[in-house]
């Protein structure tokens, strides 16, 4: 591992209690290298976020010198801010394997750090879970203890959210503090009426020169020794009687509401925390920050592009790409895109809706192309679904790209506003599987089990580009109703992936390979590892049959006779989890239908599985090419006796 100069004041900060121990006078300089740290380690290792933390960096120094944390409980929202947090708390020698496999997560993690006090990776979860320490301290006689959740305002979008402030509000004596990190950015720019409802704030005259005077109060709070309610008081009724509506929306909740304050001059965020503390009840400071602050090129460029660059040179700014030497494949994710738009200008009908995703999910292709047609609704996956059912029921065909782990949001929506009403709603699920470095919050294992279960759900995976092409170009056919289809993240298979468009039949798969031994049903992408597989398996003298399912739901049930009729060993190799998988509804058939053949299913475990690249997390679940081979070796005794010692070696086959 590289070894990185963390500065002259951080290199003794092993916890906050030594962050304590420096002037105020200390902090600018403490944030620099805090600040140059990250710079220093992301640019080299170039797996990591890296915007949203450089611009919260005074926020975090801030925060922890001022908070006894971790008694006092901080709590970061969705965690892309969070490196500096990490790098304070004792992980800064460990901050060079963030997102590695076997290093440190690149999100806040209840069992990496007691300072970790709320998992997060999802967005706009930090105010009920503040909410709910709070509460639970006052009930165990901890009143004292302090509570703050420090949440974006992408992330401030979202249903939960709001649902947290208004509960927070009813819990007056409930000790939280909500930051209000206003950067103007979740990952692309932030959308609707929340955004302009706070740009109004900043840039109120009338509300900058009141804002003044209250923190001119507030300054002299702690001369006032038992009397701070009552000047406490006297600064709410202030804020709310100058403010007028722009005061409206938080006071409304019951929070008393401070800021705009300039969330990078760190000595002055800690003189604000500090008399802060001193104030009962929910509170929220709006915190103006920018993204990628400190950094020129991430100042000046891009902010969608820096916030998560990859590796780049700190100096020039120039963010090093890798060109292949032959065409690649594309994305799923661009095929997705451009296939979409295709769809949209033959069938005026088709619309496209993403809940804040719009570059990773390549919305931004139909968003440019047809920006009429296209909704970027902010972090609000249940509303982006149901509002998605709302389309459909005027006969309209919105294509909904959610993100599989996040559409897990949504799961009561898809049910009873889309499936319930067996509406045409086609949810395209990007990052399906695996979803590399970062791990267990963000990994797309759970759609396959959990679309299937719901009636009248089409539920498909294509293996290829094509595939996916064809799968789209079917779900928006008439009178299809609720159809998912999931894909993973990265490459696909196809350099000629721009085929013609045909319907596929619903509920169909296919023969790829044909064999005599062992049969091996896909699903998805994976069917390519399967593909490899078979190849190697063919020098080692191995007949094996390839079956690519296509549809988990409605199954191919010709088929699976097909298959249960002639072979009595199967394997079913997918990237979702086991239980309830497609290897599962492979079983059910078969019990069902009076077969007995030997099925042994490859996929993602009953666990959760933590971050790496994808083909290291491939490998550990056992269903990339080797894991395929050695399964089939297992379940063929005679191919096993047959093998070389290299073969065994390489196979692990005692």
């Amino acid at each position: 591992m590289a070894k990185y100069n963390p500065g002259q004041l951080l290199k003794d900060i092993n916890n906050p209690a030594d962050l304590r121990k420096l002037t105020e006078e200390q902090l600018p300089q403490i944030s620099e290298e805090v600040r140059q740290y990250i710079i220093d380690v992301v640019s080299e290792i170039g797996n990591s976020h890296f915007g949203a933390s450089l611009g919260v960096v005074e926020l975090t120094v801030a925060l922890h010198y001022v908070f006894d944390t971790p008694t006092d409980q901080l709590v970061w929202d969705v965690g892309h801010q969070a490196y500096g947090h990490k790098i304070l708390t004792g992980r800064r020698d460990a901050f060079p394997t963030n997102r590695t496999k076997g290093g440190i997560s690149g999100f806040p993690k209840r069992s990496e750090s007691e300072y970790d006090t709320f998992g997060v990776g999802h967005s706009s979860t930090s105010i009920s879970g503040a909410l709910g320490m709070a509460v639970a301290n006052r009930y165990k006689g901890h009143p004292e203890r302090q509570h703050i959740a420090v949440i974006g305002d992408g992330a401030m979008t979202a249903g939960l959210a709001f649902e947290g402030l208004n509960h927070a509000g009813y819990e007056k004596d409930a000790n939280l503090l909500v930051v209000l990190n206003d950067n103007c950015m979740s990952i692309d720019p932030n959308v609707g009426a929340l955004r302009d409802y706070l740009t109004d704030i900043t840039t109120s005259h009338t509300y900058n020169k009141v804002k003044d005077e209250v923190w001119t109060m507030l300054e002299k709070i702690s001369k006032f020794g038992p009397d701070a309610r009552s000047v406490v008081s006297k600064v709410s009724t202030a804020l709310k009687g100058s403010l007028l509506k722009q005061s409206n929306m938080f006071e409304s909740l019951n929070f008393r509401y401070f800021g705009p304050v300039d969330g990078h001059d760190v000595i002055g965020l800690a003189k604000v925390l500090e008399d802060l503390k001193d104030i009962p009840g929910p509170k929220i400071l709006h915190c103006l920050t920018k993204k990628g602050k400190g950094f020129k090129y991430s100042e000046e460029g891009n902010p969608t592009q820096w916030h998560a660059p990859g590796v780049f040179n700190k100096d020039t700014g120039e963010i090093v790409k890798i060109v292949p030497s032959s065409p690649q494949p594309p994305k799923y994710q661009e095929v997705f895109g451009h296939t979409i738009v295709e769809l949209a200008e033959e069938n005026e009908k088709i619309m496209g809706i993403t809940p804040a995703m719009p570059s990773g999910s390549s919305l931004n292709i139909m968003m440019k192309a047809m920006p009429d047609r296209s909704f970027d609704v902010g972090i609000a996956e249940q509303h982006a679904v149901t509002f998605s059912a709302g389309l459909a029921t005027q006969g309209l065909v919105p294509f909904c790209n959610i993100y599989s782990s996040f559409m897990q949001r949504a799961y009561d929506q898809v049910i009873h506003d889309v499936a319930l009403q067996n509406l045409n709603v086609v949810f395209c699920l990007d990052r399906a599987g695996f979803a590399g470095a970062d791990g267990a919050t963000h990994h797309g294992a759970y759609d396959i089990a959990y679309m299937r279960s719901i009636p009248n759900m089409v539920v498909a995976a294509p293996m290829n580009e094509a595939e996916l092409r064809n799968m789209m170009f079917t779900a928006q056919q008439e009178n299809m109703g609720p159809f998912s289809i999931r894909y993973p993240r990265g490459k696909g298979v196809m350099t000629e992936w721009k085929t013609k468009m045909k319907p596929m039949k619903v509920g169909t798969g296919r023969k790829v390979t044909t064999g005599e031994d062992i049969a091996i049903l896909s699903i998805g992408h994976p069917g390519n590892f399967a593909q490899d597989a078979i190849n190697e398996l063919k020098g080692m003298g191995a007949s094996v049959a390839h079956y690519d399912m296509r549809f988990v739901k409605p199954l191919d049930e010709s088929l699976l006779h097909e298959i249960f009729s002639k072979f009595d060993k199967v394997i079913t190799v997918e990237d979702g989890c086991l239980m309830g998988g497609m290897g599962s509804a492979i079983l059910e058939f078969m019990v069902d239908q009076g077969y007995s053949s030997k099925v042994k299913r490859l996929g993602i475990h009953d666990e959760y599985v933590h971050h790496g690249t994808q083909q290291e997390l491939f490998a550990e679940a056992g269903y990339d090419a080797n894991g395929i081979i050695k399964t089939v070796i297992a379940m063929l005794p005679e191919l096993k006796s047959s093998l070389s010692s290299e073969e065994k070696v390489k196979y692990s086959v005692g």
